[in-house]
């Protein structure tokens, strides 16, 4: 597939606006039915929930590959690159949903502020859920299966969050588990937490403006000092080392995944003089975009 001027994107229901923000597909159709799309670099406007029920090989989120086996549930946020391999043999579960459809209810909005499945680049996307809580899950998925097909029913929306909701804790749950278990993350408490993600999807909404380090605190309405204090515990990194990594990150992706040029890349991400983005990115990358562009090629 010829690169576009930008990475293909795709939506959810973008043209039905009755239909709601949300969908579950069966993984082994659906790939068979997309083959030349879903095994290519692509962003969502939406969240994504793959989960492998059968299966092993790679999944690729931006630039890494993580291994696919029995019972791996990846989270893909939105504007994240990612692509399937071309493996023809998986079994499992999509789902796909807005912010919107999940931000509906107050229990949604708590979680998505509340869990780092989608909002925590600093982490692996995917975790095993293993075969015990998979019987769980899938009696959610059977629940939200059964809510699509009756449409007439009563706070079907309601319920279908519900349900999502639901599912989505009960992976947190395990995934927290797992990292304490390991020792591979420092325990984290909640508010901790909360302002990290919160940072985050900031940096999400903001990178290309600019801002500093005391403008982000700022509108996390916490001091700079604390905002350093609180990537030093949780990330071992600056604010500033944070912020310059989303923007090599989103940099990365554009010379990979689209044909705009160097400097065409260094304006839409916010820089005047596309000859210092040049010395910007070789500063964080060791490598000119250029050559990053032909090395990935």
């Amino acid at each position: 597939m010829k690169k576009q001027e930008a990475i293909h994107e795709y939506h959810l229901n973008r043209h039905q606006p009755d239909k709601p923000q949300f969908l579950i597909h069966d993984l082994k159709s659906y790939l068979a039915q997309n083959q030349g799309k879903a095994n290519k670099p692509h962003i969502h406007s939406f969240y994504q929930i793959i989960w492998f029920t059968h299966g092993t090989g790679k999944h690729f989120v931006d630039f890494k590959s993580y291994d696919v086996f029995e019972n791996a549930i990846f989270f893909i946020a939105k504007n994240q690159v990612h692509y399937f391999d071309n493996g023809t043999d998986y079994e499992g579960i999509l789902i796909h949903f807005s912010e919107l459809f999940l931000g509906q209810s107050q229990s949604g909005v708590e979680f998505l502020v509340k869990s780092n499945l989608f909002n925590n680049p600093f982490q692996f996307p995917s975790c095993c859920v293993g075969s015990e809580l998979a019987v769980d899950l899938s009696q959610y998925v059977a629940q939200m299966q059964t809510e699509l097909i009756n449409s007439e029913n009563f706070a079907r929306e309601e319920l279908l969050q519900s349900y999502l909701t639901a599912f989505l804790i009960q992976v947190q749950r395990r995934k927290n588990q797992l990292e304490q278990d390991k020792h591979s993350f420092p325990f984290m408490p909640d508010m901790k937490r909360e302002q990290l993600i919160r940072f985050t999807n900031l940096l999400d909404e903001h990178f290309t403006r600019g801002l500093s380090v005391a403008e982000y605190a700022g509108l996390m309405n916490i001091s700079s000092r604390t905002l350093s204090d609180l990537t030093a515990q949780t990330l071992n990194k600056t604010p500033l080392q944070v912020i310059q990594e989303r923007v090599v990150l989103e940099a990365q992706r554009l010379l990979v995944h689209s044909n705009l040029n160097v400097n065409q890349i260094a304006y839409r991400l916010g820089f005047d003089d596309p000859s210092y983005f040049v010395k910007y990115f070789k500063k964080q990358t060791q490598t000119a975009p250029s050559d990053f562009r032909k090395s990935i090629s």
